[in-house]
């Protein structure tokens, strides 16, 4: 505490001032002189301490769930060069990035005591001399879903492996396992226990709504070979599409999740299982306060399938599908933009044996409203093949139902071919979207069918939607050949009042639609 020097601007400061060295005295004299030489006014300056907002402890929490959470430690099982965001094998680097190349570990002297635990860890990645963990190896996490030994981690982790180690919470003991099932689409996997042991502690995943947006997790695993890591963040966002697969729905959670996370669980604070962490993004490949888990409700139902067969079979409805957007609803004309579009219907396939065809857009399942293709991919994989459906869709500004029974996904896509009407040649010219077009027949490899682009104005309507050597095959789900079709197509959107017009265009082998504004036209 600082006391003002005795000055003659204020008798009454020189008075406070002796008061609290009084009460310094007082204080070393005893209780009962302090009392004594209290004053009202210096009393009145004392903050009192009050009781603030209590923030959880996760330790009641994490001393329940850590029993039932293990290391992964897969042999001879070869890597490549993609080392995994939490597996230190997998996919997720490709979001993740090396981390030796961007750690600035090479910029420390060999005896930094920081360098030195990295490369002990095996995380200075730079070269074979630099990373002592042998080839054929990697680690993950997992965790016990039951008491004879089922344990769930991710498909990256244990992918190609021959044997399967797991390490107990106490770091002594380990287990051999076999791997059950994996499902490479949503990166799960099951592992069981050798043997008839049937007294394993494990946890049980959460509720099929999941956590809220801003609730506590805590995330345990196998960091950088660092087992029982348990670290606390909150769910940031709820169905995160990472371009993992056609059936993202991540929770993003801000927990420190690193390499060696792979397969691990993020609990609630009732010590339920509410995701899988399977990658981080972050472009040093460790944590920034970015990492995405499978959630709950997705992985029940596959490792209740792989429990049972060890296979995962999904409905298939064999359509090409994107997302409607204000623009393609706008064309279409629907009021909002929802459902997906169906930019082709697959040969034999369900869908076109209901009669499913390109520009129809698919807005229900089973009187279920779909919120985007990426929606409608997930309900119907949810579904079991031989299930019979009704689809709602959007056909020429009205609606329609298509009854069908879903076949099964094969395990590769097939990638189906699109037949238009025949060319009836036409000569090159400008189209006034911005852009130049020749018809494909005359472009050599380009097909028989549709008119290819030539040139794209960087100031027109179709600047960043289409590219040179794209090809048009409908306008307003019209064939067109020539530049006078496609002129038609406008002046009869605009006519029907649309500020957009819709494209079929066919890129290498893929077709999709796209949408572009009349206004702009070059």
């Amino acid at each position: 505490m600082t006391i003002d020097k005795p000055t003659a601007t204020s008798r009454r400061r020189r008075t406070i001032a002796a008061s609290v060295i009084a009460l310094a005295v007082a204080g070393a004299i005893g209780a009962e002189a302090l009392t004594t030489l209290t004053t009202p006014a210096v009393a009145q300056t004392q903050i009192q301490p009050q009781a603030g907002p209590a923030l959880p402890s996760f330790a009641d929490v994490a001393e329940r769930v850590k029993p039932a959470v293990v290391s992964v430690r897969v042999k001879n099982v070869a890597l490549d060069d993609d080392d995994g965001p939490g597996g230190q094998s997998g996919p997720g680097s490709r979001r993740a990035g090396r981390h030796a190349e961007h750690s600035g570990l090479g910029q420390l002297p060999d005896d930094h005591p920081l360098k030195r635990f990295f490369k002990e860890f095996g995380q200075n990645q730079q070269g074979p001399k630099a990373n002592p963990r042998p080839r054929g190896m990697s680690q993950g996490s997992g965790f016990f879903i039951s008491e004879d030994g089922y344990v769930v981690t991710n498909n990256h982790v244990v992918q190609g492996a021959k044997d399967v180690e797991l390490v107990a919470d106490d770091s002594k003991t380990t287990y051999k396992a076999k791997v059950i099932g994996t499902d490479q689409r949503t990166d799960l996997a099951l592992l069981k226990v050798d043997g008839d042991r049937k007294d394993f502690k494990y946890v049980k995943f959460g509720a099929p709504e999941g956590p809220r947006v801003g609730d506590w997790v805590i995330a345990v695993g196998n960091p950088f070979g660092l087992g029982g890591t348990v670290t606390a963040g909150i769910v940031s966002a709820r169905g995160r599409d990472i371009g993992a697969g056609p059936y993202d729905d991540f929770l993003q959670i801000d927990a420190a999740v690193n390499r060696g996370n792979s397969g691990g669980p993020t609990f609630n604070l009732k010590g339920e299982v509410v995701g899988v962490n399977t990658a981080i993004f972050s472009p040093s490949g460790g944590n920034v306060g970015i990492a995405f888990s499978i959630p709950s409700e997705v992985a029940t139902g596959i490792i209740e399938k792989l429990k049972s067969g060890g296979k995962i079979s999904r409905g298939y409805i064999g359509v090409q599908i994107q997302p409607v957007t204000d623009e393609i609803a706008d064309s279409i004309g629907l009021k909002k933009a929802y459902g997906a579009l169906v930019a082709e219907a697959q040969k034999g396939t369900p869908g076109e044996k209901a009669g499913l065809k390109s520009g129809d857009t698919i807005l229900k399942v089973d009187g279920e409203e779909i919120d985007s293709a990426r929606d409608l991919s997930r309900k119907i994989a949810s579904m079991d093949p031989g299930k019979p459906v009704t689809l709602t869709i959007w056909r020429d500004g009205k609606e329609e139902t298509k009854e069908l029974k879903l076949g099964t996904l094969p395990d590769e896509p097939k990638q189906a071919s699109l037949k238009t009407d025949e060319d009836d040649s036409a000569k090159s010219g400008k189209v006034r979207l911005g852009i130049e077009v020749s018809p494909a027949s005359k472009m050599g490899n380009a097909g028989d069918q549709g008119l290819v682009v030539t040139q794209v104005d960087e100031d027109g309507a179709a600047s960043g939607k289409l590219e040179q050597g794209d090809v048009i095959m409908k306008v307003s789900g019209k064939t067109v050949s020539t530049v006078s079709e496609v002129a038609g197509q406008l002046d009869e959107a605009q006519k029907n009042g649309r500020k957009s017009v819709l494209l079929l265009v066919k890129r290498n082998d893929a077709t999709r639609f796209v949408a572009i504004e009349i206004g702009k036209a070059g």
